[in-house]
């Protein structure tokens, strides 16, 4: 554990060294001792060890310093470290000032030069001051802290990145943090619009990061580490993983990319209690962890990337970054899964990340301990949702289009809803409007049968009302449905030509879309069913198909 500092500042070098000195001799293996030549040089060096979450136990300063006083030092360096101790170093002269500065800024002591002999004079003062600093001072979180605003959308992507990538972090609210508040204002030039700003622990700092920035930082890889690949797959969802697995551990060179986090849309799911062999149930979390600690043992490589297209240039195919690199290989899987289809209501855009949240979000679930909050959606995510919820809020409102639950919810998950006594189902209702400031405070629903609007008081919305497929990427490329869905093996349509695109003697095989050496499974595939086992079985299955067209490459 990082030591604390006392750090001590005097403009005249021959007292400078003295007191270090001193202090070194009797604190050094408790205490970390720092000096600084004058107030400036001190406050730089109190920012720094700010941002490195470096406490600061005591502050051991002289008054007279000719560009800032150690009054006027004191008093800023509150501001980064209000509960350090304050201690000035005075001549006889100064004795009203040390005074005066106890009131003013909160003084804990002034000691006269010289201190000879410390073990007299200097000692027993600092170890009164810092014992009682030792006893009413938490140490700080020795680890990645993300400080910003409750209500900002950057902030809650960032700890979303973050905790689904498994990274441990402390969040800060700057609004009851103002040390942080401070240094988080002079690393933006006082714009606190650029949230959140991310500590780490050699120092650092990220403003308003991009995934692929954050992905860097905390070391998760986003270059491949081969210059050719048998298979690259496009997304770490179940069906991702699954190939991953298999073809990995079936001899293909295997790279495996995603842009968020290892899981999809699954990795979200506070609990999926139907997969087989998990009788108790298992997180999304948990069950995307076990199967990339998988795929990783079998030697598949896994890198955090954004893919914005596919090159064909037979017999190779060309998966290209928004970085503008590129990484070729002979075949591609596309399991990019589903995107979160937004809800078309006046106010929501404006309070995404304040209140309303597309999916589980489980990080800001104690955010709302003993609050009222809403689910929209009526399929197993949605159950899930409200359930996993109920733990936490005072009640849970169910909004669901349908007459019922059962028309697109498993029977078990409508059993626990109907016996948690939070948990109210609106029927047949849609959301018409959602108001508030800069947060969410009120939903407008609308009976869609009769028409009838009531307003609902509520601090968070949680929506889960399907999605689209993430396939706009390859849309030049492959075949779809209207729908964006990418067609495979027997859905491909057939003119009097052939299949658009295909330019081998024989059929698609079962999961390959109308270009030699592409694949899909999973929910972007059309026709997939919409489970995480199925899911995963498409992505095993797929493997056969894949080493069948490697037969022939």
């Amino acid at each position: 554990m990082t030591k604390p500092v006392i750090m001590t500042v005097d403009d005249d070098r021959d007292v400078l060294g003295a007191i270090e000195r001193d202090l070194k001799r009797y604190y050094r293996n408790d205490y970390r001792i720092l000096k600084a030549g004058s107030g400036h040089a001190a406050l730089e060096t109190a920012r720094e060890l700010k941002q490195r979450n470096t406490p600061i136990a005591l502050f051991l300063v002289d008054q007279r310093m000719p560009e800032m006083t150690g009054t006027e030092l004191l008093s800023k360096a509150a501001k980064l470290y209000p509960d350090a101790r304050k201690v000035l170093l005075t001549a006889y002269a100064d004795t009203q000032t040390a005074i005066d500065s106890i009131n003013q800024i909160g003084l804990d002591h002034y000691l006269m030069k010289p201190w000879d002999p410390p073990d007299q004079r200097l000692y027993p003062v600092l170890d009164d001051l810092l014992s009682d600093w030792t006893a009413h001072v938490r140490l700080p979180f020795n680890g990645i802290r993300v400080a910003g605003a409750r209500w900002s959308r950057q902030c809650y992507l960032a700890k979303e990145f973050l905790s689904r990538n498994r990274v441990p972090y402390q969040w800060i609210d700057i609004e009851k943090d103002a040390p942080t508040r401070e240094l988080v204002s002079g690393l933006t030039d006082g714009d606190m619009t650029h949230l959140p700003a991310i500590f780490f622990t050699d120092g650092s700092s990220l403003i308003e990061p991009t995934n692929l920035e954050l992905a860097k930082k905390i070391g998760l890889k986003t270059q491949a580490k081969e210059l050719f690949y048998d298979l690259v797959i496009i997304g770490a969802g179940p069906a991702g993983l699954a190939n991953a697995v298999y073809g990995a551990s079936e001899g293909l060179q295997t790279l495996l990319v995603e842009h968020e986090a290892p899981g999809g849309q699954a990795g979200t799911s506070s609990r999926i209690e139907n997969y087989l062999g998990f009788p108790s149930g298992v997180s999304g979390a948990d069950l995307a962890h076990r199967a990339t600690t998988q795929a990783r043992r079998f030697g598949a490589e896994l890198i955090t990337q954004q893919v914005c297209g596919i090159r064909r240039d037979d017999p190779y195919r060309i998966v290209q970054f928004t970085d503008g690199s590129e990484v070729p290989c002979y075949t591609v899987m596309l399991a990019t899964g589903m995107a979160v289809r937004m809800l078309d209501a006046p106010g929501i855009d404006r309070l995404v990340g304040a209140g309303v949240y597309y999916g589980a979000a489980l990080t800001e679930a104690a955010a709302y301990r003993n609050c009222e909050v809403c689910t929209v959606g009526g399929a197993n995510s949605a159950g899930q949702g409200a359930l996993f919820f109920s733990r936490y809020a005072k009640h849970v409102t169910m909004l669901i289009r349908a007459e019922n639950l059962a028309s697109a919810m498993s029977q078990y998950l409508i059993d626990r809803i109907k016996a948690t006594p939070n948990i109210d189902v609106q029927t047949c209702s849609e959301i018409k409007e959602v108001q508030g400031a800069d947060h969410l405070e009120k939903v407008v629903i609308r009976d869609k049968d009769n028409g009838a609007e009531r307003i609902i008081d509520t601090a968070a919305l949680f929506i889960f009302i399907g999605s689209a497929p993430r396939s706009d990427s390859f849309a030049d490329l492959v075949e779809r449905d209207e729908k964006g869905f990418v067609l495979t093996g027997p859905d491909l349509p057939r003119t009097a030509r052939g299949i658009k695109g295909w330019n081998l003697d024989r059929d698609p095989f079962l999961f390959e879309t109308n270009v030699p050496g592409i694949f899909a499974a999973g929910d972007v595939r059309a026709g997939a069913n919409h489970r995480v086992a199925a899911a995963v079985g498409e992505g095993s299955a797929a493997t056969y198909s894949i080493h069948r067209y490697m037969e022939t490459v």
